[in-house]
């Protein structure tokens, strides 16, 4: 392959390519995938789309691929607002709760933090629960929704434990003590302690509108919001679309995650969540025709992906570029690196 699939011109007409797994050095965040199929630029729109703003300070020259920093799992707050104060800490209510709680379990001075085991912890427009003192959470990609969460000390315990520790540790933690190592070991059995968790079933669409963070996300999010839930209705398709906190990259905007469930047949991408950057309302239909309904990547507007399995979707494509070039990993000549998260 000739082309790098970060430096690729929408003038070309769509290239469709199958990524095959990558057998090399691989940690639990770069579990292998059998294949991932991808177009190099998002076909254009048939139809008219809203106009995006034109004077947005957007990076379109730094290469989008691995911007993206790997985590283990993204707890989605559902706070029923479309934007928050820039530290989610500082947030009014239960989202400051929540957070402040969770955090103080599995953050950095935690009893339980693992600096092996990045949890993405980001805010929601979704709904929230009418039950006081509580937050419902997504957990993706595991695709588990679980319902008004109580803001005590034992729950953030028990839902950390349950859900976001590790179930195997970094061999950097092998000497450490018994019973250090069970305070940061995954154990379900504590689920018994919370609401029963209901499976997430809809393809869930998750768009950066964290105006109070920064501006071009700010403007950009319900603009995106908006036009994915005109594609999704148009389609016929059952979607869950929101408006999310700061993930990362505004430089990069829009910034939109797309969680596909197990539970979507003939998918290729199915249990997998892809993050996309510099998304404008002109890509909405195509990334909805190639990602959610095709199971493709869409090359040129992806900053990396996770898979359920914890599968690491951006160090797969690279390295398979790599080998299908014929590049090793000495050589220095490959032009996709490793972006700092800006």
């Amino acid at each position: 392959m000739s082309v790098a699939l970060l430096h690729l011109s929408k003038a070309r007409a769509p290239c469709i390519r199958a990524l095959r797994s990558y057998s090399t050095t691989i940690s639990r965040f770069q579990a292998p995938i059998q294949s991932i199929s991808y177009t190099e630029s998002c076909p254009s729109p048939t139809c008219a789309c809203a106009p995006a703003p034109s004077n947005l300070d957007i990076d379109r020259k730094t290469p989008l691929l691995n911007t993206m920093a790997p985590y283990t799992e993204q707890v989605l707050l559902c706070t029923g607002k479309e934007d928050w104060t820039s530290n989610l800490e500082d947030d009014e209510g239960a989202t400051a709760d929540f957070v402040k709680g969770l955090k103080g379990v599995i953050g950095k001075g935690g009893e339980a933090f693992d600096p092996f085991t990045n949890v993405l912890i980001t805010a929601s427009s979704l709904p929230a629960t009418e039950t006081p003192n509580s937050t419902t959470a997504y957990l993706l990609p595991s695709f588990q929704r679980i319902n008004a969460i109580p803001h005590t000390p034992t729950a953030f315990s028990a839902f950390a434990t349950a859900y976001l520790k590790a179930p195997k540790l970094h061999p950097m933690h092998d000497g450490l003590s018994p019973t250090q190592k069970a305070a940061l070991t995954r154990d379900t059995s504590k689920a018994t302690l919370l609401p029963t968790p209901e499976p997430i079933t809809k393809p869930t669409i998750l768009i950066c509108g964290h105006g109070g963070r920064d501006q071009r996300c700010g403007i950009l999010g319900p603009i995106l919001q908006s036009s994915f839930r005109k594609e999704f209705e148009k389609r016929g398709i059952e979607a869950e679309v929101a408006q999310i906190s700061h993930i990362g990259g505004h430089k990069y905007a829009g910034n939109v995650i797309i969680y596909l469930p197990p539970s979507l047949e003939g998918n290729a991408l199915r249990g997998s969540g892809i993050w996309y950057g510099r998304v404008g309302p002109e890509h909405v239909e195509g990334v909805v025709e190639e990602t959610v309904i095709k199971g493709r990547i869409v090359g040129e507007l992806l900053r990396g992906g996770v898979t359920k399995a914890g599968g690491n979707i951006g160090r797969i494509v690279e390295a398979q570029l790599k080998a299908e070039r014929g590049e090793d990993e000495g050589t220095g000549r490959l032009r996709l690196r490793p972006r700092a998260r800006a």
